[in-house]
């Protein structure tokens, strides 16, 4: 009898255990043999899924924010929750995450530099991940305008500042190894609270 293979979530396997290989070797040290080796099937068998180390690396990184993203959008679309809180719970998720994967910043940001010395813009590469997060908040700073919880800020400022937290966190992580969850999400209380009418 024919064994049955389930496409996607080898797939995703495939792309759970590469993050993985990926966060502790860091990019250039990981091979395809030792991609197919982690995985548990041979070079051929991952050629059916990818072309090549970099795609894994994409698609593993892809699969990983869409993870994420799920996590978001249930935030938002839980009704009994007001934008206020809202807004701190999504800045705070994305915090949380990025300490939660704080490896893989190690790795993205040699992976990005070496990108931009082969002509390659990296931050056109950050802003096409990016935009979705941005939307969120945007919608979320819109759904609290209109409900009169949020002062008439500027959308692109408030979105902007509290996107800067993010990039605060990631550049901390990626750069300095100095990056505290919980201080961070004290500062994004403590903005939302100023944005906020009372």
């Amino acid at each position: 009898m024919a064994i049955i293979v389930e496409h996607d979530k080898r797939k995703s396997e495939i792309l759970e255990k590469s993050l993985e290989l990926f966060c502790n070797e860091g990019f250039d040290d990981v091979t395809f043999q030792k991609i197919a080796d982690a995985c548990g099937v041979t070079r051929t068998t991952l050629y059916i899924y990818f072309k090549n180390k970099q795609e894994i690396f994409v698609w593993s990184i892809k699969h990983l924010t869409n993870q994420i993203e799920k996590k978001l959008v249930e935030i938002i679309n839980d009704g009994t929750i007001q934008p206020d809180e809202c807004l701190k719970r999504v800045v705070c998720c994305i915090v949380n995450e990025c300490g939660t994967h704080y490896r893989l910043f190690k790795v993205l940001l040699p992976y990005l530099i070496s990108l931009e010395k082969i002509g390659i813009n990296p931050g056109e590469r950050i802003r096409r991940r990016v935009i979705r997060i941005k939307h969120f908040l945007n919608t979320i700073i819109i759904n609290g305008q209109n409900a009169g919880i949020f002062k008439k800020v500027p959308i692109k400022v408030l979105n902007d500042m509290f996107y800067g937290m993010i990039e605060t966190t990631m550049y901390r992580i990626a750069i300095t190894d100095k990056f505290d969850v919980d201080e961070i999400c004290a500062v994004v209380e403590l903005s939302v609270d100023g944005i906020t009418i009372k």
